[in-house]
């Protein structure tokens, strides 16, 4: 017999289905033909969809499904795809947004011709993967909310520069905040009604700091993408008031020797692990290995001040000079960090492996650890190459040693596995007290880098099958397999490269490496690298599990870093609930949220990774300010209709080369192939392609570089005509030398 309540559930989401604008209370009772004697339970249902995220209220105020928008709403178009067309988000959803695409040909002149950082009035229609946007109206800038600016002098009063590369609207300040700021100023500022001089004026909304201060960049940053700094006093005061909570119901795990290991410049250490020879006959030549994490749940309980503004910001955020912490650092890099030598709460799991690397079992455990020692990468790495220094020499035998066994055990079982290997280059930006770069240098990925990983990861698949196995909700870490339209685009890429990819055959990691070894080495490897890349879905968090495609893992959670991710905290509390390990664990309330906390904390994310890109955007764009005119050895990372965008082999700085600037010929964008394509002569400038260019532009306030390419395109067959017309795919496009707005500085 089905639950009642579980029928009553699909019936409402079945009702809102087809219900274009949503439905009140009373329309969804009438059709459902709700009798009296079920009104509390109709009731209660609506109240456990609302809380699971599975349904909405809108503008208003009735019932619809959660992430089906409205026929007509307002979006803002912030973003370009690869192949230049704008994406746009509804202006006043949170979580994950859907996929809005503008409609081809729509808008594209006139007064409601659009760009990015623009705000409009749409009709939807549903598509299989989104929605299509067609223009109603392009909302005046009043409408659109406050945005970034830069106080400078202008004739009459105070000139707001724009500072964001998605409008470049010019404004000036009205009179009566005249008073309140100083030329240099990073403002937010609310664009009003009217006029003066011609120009649209603007109030002043928040000082953010000056441009003249040190690290503006990342003051910048964090503006731009709604994040803010600091902890209410509420937070605070209840993270200074935390204390150690000692061994009760805890085991004694300080004899166990745990380390550390981290990035040299690290102030929060959250996970700490050890290994050992299995000394069980049964498991012979197998490995035990504890990954111990820090007891966040313990200092921060549901519904209190630090859980709400932790679950807000989600996750902390890493810039060039500085961090914005989940939590504060009275807990972050104190009594949640496993510092040497100290008490610390932790949640562990005790793994045991077999000499082939699979897992045989595993337990979670609550513990008062120590750890032993706090190393970086590099010492760890040096230690096993036969380096030692003075703190590892001691530490080599017991305890690294047995570390790097059980990883060698569990790489093998990884590498049965095969899971996605793209090739990726990480930079680290060192910062100076005064803002200056110190250096741009790539992240060296060590050994060492990769046995925390594997442990980590192994630590998290612990996680997802313990609250499987005892059916508790969780929030999963999920990538989906990429879709066919995607696998298509890739197929006829690599059909245009002489690379092979069968029609309608399946995606799988192990089948994107075999491609990937093939370009090895060879002048397609980082071309072919970045379209794989591009065909893969973004990793979001979940409460359905569809597995992680990249890891090739059927089931996935975070767990390790709850200092720095509320999806790792909510793991901690289910383990908490789930293994009877204190009465801090889940609750209700948080079990029946658990999808909405799922899609606020993936747009949290989100912002994030956009702020810390954004701040180093405008670190390297400063650095580079004083370059003007030097030549760059680059590659081209993406093709689009209007132009070329690039990234630096030294400091991997991203930049544009308009295709205004490409020369006399006309170009046509061939989407398949990746390719600008000149139309007479058939040379190509194409994804992957070293090129030499000149830096003509590099504004430190909105991150931009524009760049004139010095490269002949590589030569090709010339374009078949049809019958006069456009040819292949895309429109044409004509160079015309230097864009006009770019000037030459006198050498």
């Amino acid at each position: 017999m089905p639950d009642p309540k579980a029928t009553l559930n699909q019936r409402i989401l079945s009702a809102l289905e087809t219900a274009s604008n949503g439905l009140d209370r009373r329309q969804l009772s009438r059709v459902l033909k709700i009798r009296p004697a079920q009104k509390f339970e109709f009731k209660a249902a609506l109240v456990a969809l609302l809380g699971a995220g599975e349904i909405e209220k809108n503008h208003r105020r009735r019932y619809q499904k959660a992430g089906k928008l409205p026929p007509v709403t307002v979006v803002e178009f912030h973003q370009r795809d690869e192949d230049g067309e704008l994406l746009a988000r509804p202006r006043d959803k949170h979580g994950s947004p859907p996929n809005i695409r503008l409609a081809s040909g729509n808008a594209a002149s006139g007064p409601n011709s659009v760009g990015i950082g623009d705000v409009a009035l749409v009709r939807l229609e549903p598509t299989d993967d989104g929605y299509v946007a067609r223009i109603i109206r392009k909302l005046d800038n009043s409408e659109q909310g406050p945005m970034l600016g830069l106080i400078a002098k202008g004739q009459g009063g105070w000139r707001i520069e724009s500072i964001s590369r998605k409008n470049k609207s010019a404004f000036v300040l009205r009179r009566e905040d005249g008073n309140l700021v100083s030329e240099g100023d990073l403002i937010r500022f609310q664009p009003n009604p009217g006029r003066r001089d011609g120009v649209r004026q603007a109030k002043l909304v928040e000082q953010i700091g000056s441009i003249h201060q040190p690290k503006a960049a990342s003051l910048l940053a964090l503006a731009e993408n709604g994040i803010k700094e600091g902890f209410t006093p509420e937070e605070e005061a209840q993270a200074d008031a935390a204390t150690e909570p000692g061994l009760t119901g805890r085991e004694d795990l300080r004899k166990l020797p745990l380390i550390t290991i981290d990035p040299d410049d690290a102030r929060d250490f959250d996970d700490a692990v050890h290994a050992h020879a299995d000394t069980d006959p049964a498991n012979a030549g197998g490995w035990v290995v504890w990954v111990a994490i820090a007891d966040v749940a313990a200092f921060v309980p549901p519904g209190s001040p630090l859980d709400i503004g932790a679950q807000r910001r989600g996750n902390s955020i890493y810039l060039p000079d500085r961090v914005v912490p989940m939590l504060p650092e009275a807990l972050s890099a104190n009594l949640c960090s496993l510092r040497p030598n100290e008490d610390r709460a932790c949640l562990a799991v005790r793994i045991i492996l077999d000499a082939s690397g699979h897992m045989r079992s595993h337990k979670f455990t609550r513990g008062l650890m120590r750890s032993h020692a706090r190393l970086t990468y590099e010492q760890a790495q040096s230690a096993i190459d036969g380096k030692p220094d003075e703190q590892t020499r001691p530490l080599l035998e017991p305890y690294l040693q047995p570390l790097w066994a059980a990883w060698a055990a569990l790489q093998a079982a990884r590498d049965k596995r095969e899971p996605l290997e793209i090739e990726t280059i990480e930079r680290r930006i060192r910062i100076g007290e005064n803002g200056e770069i110190l250096s741009i240098t790539a992240k060296q990925r060590l050994d060492a880098h990769r046995l925390i990983e594997a442990f980590m990861v192994q630590a998290n698949v612990c996680a997802a099958e313990t609250l499987e196995q005892k059916q508790q909700p969780l929030i999963y870490r999920v990538h989906e397999v990429p879709e066919q339209a995607k696998i298509h685009g890739l197929a006829e890429f690599l059909r245009s490269v002489g690379l092979k990819w069968a029609k309608g055959e399946r995606p799988t990691p192990g089948r994107f490496n075999q491609l990937l070894r093939k370009v090895a080495g060879t002048d397609m490897m980082q071309m072919v690298n970045q379209i794989v890349l591009r065909s893969q879905m973004r990793a979001i968090y979940d409460t359905r599990n569809v597995g992680h495609f990249g890891l090739a893992l059927d089931r996935y959670a975070h767990f390790t870093s709850p200092i720095r991710r509320y999806a790792d905290l909510t793991v901690h509390r289910a383990l908490i609930r789930a293994c009877g390990l204190g009465t801090d664990g889940a609750t209700d309330q948080e079990q029946v949220a658990l999808k909405g906390i799922a899609e606020q904390i993936t747009a949290t994310e989100r912002a994030a990774m956009a702020a810390e890109r954004d701040a180093m955007s405008r670190y390297v764009a400063a650095h580079l300010s004083e370059q003007v005119q030097a030549s760059f050895s680059a590659r081209i990372s993406g093709v689009t209709r209007f132009g070329l965008f690039l990234t630096l082999d030294e400091t991997g700085a991203d930049g544009l080369v308009p295709i205004r600037s490409l020369g006399n010929e006309y170009f046509h964008h061939d989407e398949h192939a990746h390719a600008l394509i000149g139309r007479d002569s058939g040379g190509r400038y194409r994804l992957g392609m070293a090129v030499k260019v000149r830096l003509l532009e590099a504004n430190a306030a909105t991150g931009g570089l524009i760049f004139e390419m010095l490269s002949q395109p590589e030569p090709g067959p010339r374009p078949k005509r049809s019958g006069g017309g456009p040819r292949q795919h895309g429109p044409n496009h004509r160079g015309k030398g230097r864009p006009k707005s770019f000037k030459r500085r006198k050498k």
